[in-house]
Parts: C-alpha cells; structure tokens; sequence
C-alpha cells in the first residue's frame, strides 16, 4: 500500500539496514554498555589509574623504572579490556540468551562478532589515549625509536585479537559465574606472573624463556622498548603464533547458547 502525505511518500519499507551500518550500531551499543557498567571501569580505568599514579609518584622508592612502567600500564589496560571484560560480558549475554535473540535479529554471527571486535577496540584505544594523556602529565617521558612505532602498534592489534580468541573460547565453554570468577583470577595471574607489568629480565633466570614466550610478555616487552627507544621485533613473532593458535581455539570452543 501506497501512502502520501503532503508530497511525502510513506509507504512502508521493510528491511535490514546495510550490513555496515548494522555492524557499527552494534559495535556503538557494545561500546556504550561497557563503559557504562562500574565492574568494567574499575578494570578499565580505575586500577591502571590508580598504578600509573603511585608508580610515577612513588615508585622511584620501591625502584620502578619510571621510563618504561607506564607502558606496562598501557599493556596492563588493554588486557583488562579485551580479555577480562570481554570474557565476562559474554558470559553473561550466553546465560542470559542475548547473543541467541541477537542472531534472530538482522545481525548475523558473523556481524556480532565483528561488532564485539570494534567495540573493544575502540574501548582500548580510549583507554591508551585517555591513559597516555595522564601520564604526560605526571611527568612520564618516553624516548621511542620511530622504527618501534609501528611494531608496537602491530602488537597491540595482534595482542588484543588474541586476548579477544581466549576471552571468547573461556565464554563459550563456562557457566557464567565461572567465567566471572577464572577471567578475574585469569587477570590478576597474568598481571602479575605473565610479563605484562613486570619486566622479564626481573623474573628468576630460569623462569624467563617461559615467561619471554606468552604473548601477555610480548605485548608487555614491545611496550616498553617503545618507551625506553628500543627496537625489537620478536615479539611480533610470538604474537603472530598466538594469534593463530587462539583463532583455532575460540573457533573450536565458542558456543552461543548455554
């Protein structure tokens, strides 16, 4: 039926918005909801605040190195929200039967995930930037090499996917309340033991190949000879095979209903 109106043409026009425009959306609600839930600010902004504050302001006590702990932060971050968070938001959107009324809407799989993917990412970047910002102005002055710029930048987007394919294979597999609980636990291992905060050389010389190998320590290590003007593209190596390794594992684990 055809419908106008002072010129206007109002017959109805069902149908799915491009697929771009669709994925962008979702992209903007995932975003939105992350930063409006307190656990995920906590993870995402209060704690890396709060150590990139006593380590610029206080650390020189305890023998931080002033240059380089900030980009520990700024690794530090990026995990919290592309690991932890992730984890548990999907957890909870499989328990509670979102991601499969979702997939009945428009929104194919393929877009939800695509969707989750830039809202993270975008989430993180905000993170860098607004984190970056407050360090500059605590007195934090790194000394990077240009030729380390984009090796960092390719290990932070390598870095960050893989997190994502471990985040979403822990998701996929464990009630909601464990994947809350071991994502958590998951966090604070890794920040602690994984290389991501605290340099490898400071781990005992026989824990350190171990340790040099996760990929929580190659994002950890890029970061910080970006900061200190180093140039060492390993990691992107180990990254690289991390990130084949978590593709085949969230591909294999991930499962959108309870």
């Amino acid at each position: 039926m055809s419908t106008t109106f002072d010129g206007l043409d109002l017959s109805p026009a069902p149908g799915a918005a491009p697929r771009g425009r669709r994925v962008l959306r979702h992209a903007a609600v995932e975003a939105t909801l992350m930063v409006r839930n307190g656990e995920q600010l906590i993870l995402a902004l209060v704690i890396p605040f709060g150590l990139l504050i006593a380590g610029l302001l206080f650390g020189e006590r305890v023998g931080l190195d002033q240059t380089v702990f900030p980009a520990s932060v700024l690794g530090l971050a990026l995990w919290s929200t592309t690991f932890t968070s992730l984890a548990i938001t999907t957890g909870f959107e499989r328990r509670y039967g979102v991601l499969e009324r979702l997939v009945a809407t428009p929104l194919t799989r393929g877009d939800l995930v695509t969707g989750k993917a830039l809202a993270s990412g975008s989430v993180a970047l905000g993170q860098v930037i607004v984190l970056t910002i407050a360090a500059f102005a605590l007195g934090w002055r790194p000394e990077p090499a240009p030729a380390q710029i984009p090796i960092a930048i390719a290990a932070g987007l390598l870095a960050a996917t893989t997190f994502a394919c471990f985040a979403l294979a822990l998701a996929g597999r464990l009630r909601a309340e464990a994947t809350l609980g071991l994502a958590n636990l998951i966090y604070l291992v890794v920040a602690v033991a994984g290389g991501l905060v605290i340099p490898v050389a400071a781990y005992p010389a026989w824990a350190q190949p171990a340790v040099g190998l996760l990929p929580s320590a190659a994002l950890g290590e890029t970061l910080r000879a970006l900061a200190s003007g180093l140039v060492d593209p390993f990691p992107l190596v180990v990254l690289a095979a991390w990130l084949a390794a978590s593709l085949v594992i969230a591909r294999k684990a991930f499962r959108w209903t309870s």
